[in-house]
């Protein structure tokens, strides 16, 4: 009985060795299953790093470390800068007034939480809200250089002047960073305004929604 299954098999298994071989004579494309990758293990390791970092000063002051939220495997990833007071005590990126703004923002180009990955470029609060300084940059962006080589967005959005900054490697003010098409390393980038600045400036609402507008044109495309 285990002889015949096992001769059973074998002639399966040249029977679909020549099916393979017959089709790609005759140039047809053979499928096969493929593993998807995942990062989410790698992610999960990374964030565990990050909680426990002592980098720099503001380990001191931190209720808690803020890594991410949203869909890792999403096309789009935005980066902020540095979380405020609500994001301290949550744990997770702009979940405050800056955060609904946000998901405003992108609901108005039909964009739902799960089709984004949001992260900053500082994972721990500054005090007061200052902002972040050069060296506490310089520490911390290793973490979000890792973040985004294994999230792999196909499009990056940066929200604000320090996240542009970073991410397109200009020491340039935000009006001269938007409205341009930039790249980090190979991966497209948008800068617009931070939510943030928003709440204080409404009036430039309309502009940073033309910036949005461009961010769901490419992404069609991407």
């Amino acid at each position: 009985m285990a002889y015949n299954t096992f001769l059973k098999s074998k002639i399966l298994y040249m029977s679909n060795e020549l099916n393979e071989y017959y089709l790609q004579q005759m140039g047809i494309d053979v499928w096969k299953e493929r593993k998807i990758y995942s990062c989410a293990g790698e992610l999960s390791q990374l964030a565990s790093q990050v909680s426990s970092c002592t980098r720099c000063v503001l380990h001191k002051s931190r209720t808690n470390t803020v890594f991410a939220r949203g869909n890792y495997e999403a096309r789009l990833m935005i980066i902020g800068e540095a979380p405020g007071f609500y994001e301290d005590k949550q744990g997770l990126p702009f979940v405050g007034k800056a955060g609904g703004l946000l998901n405003q923002m992108l609901n108005s180009i039909g964009l739902g939480e799960n089709e984004v990955y949001i992260a900053n470029v500082i994972k721990c609060r500054p005090p007061d809200n200052r902002d972040p300084q050069s060296d506490e940059i310089e520490q911390c962006s290793n973490y979000l250089a890792e973040q985004i080589r294994l999230v792999a967005p196909k499009l990056l959005l940066a929200l604000g002047r320090f996240a542009g900054q970073f991410l397109v490697k200009q020491n340039a003010p935000l009006n001269q960073l938007r409205s341009k098409l930039h790249y980090y390393d190979q991966t497209p980038c948008v800068v617009t305004y931070h939510p943030a600045y928003l709440l204080r400036k409404p009036s430039d609402k309309k502009k940073a929604y033309t910036d949005l507008l461009e961010v769901r044109k490419m992404l069609t495309v991407l």
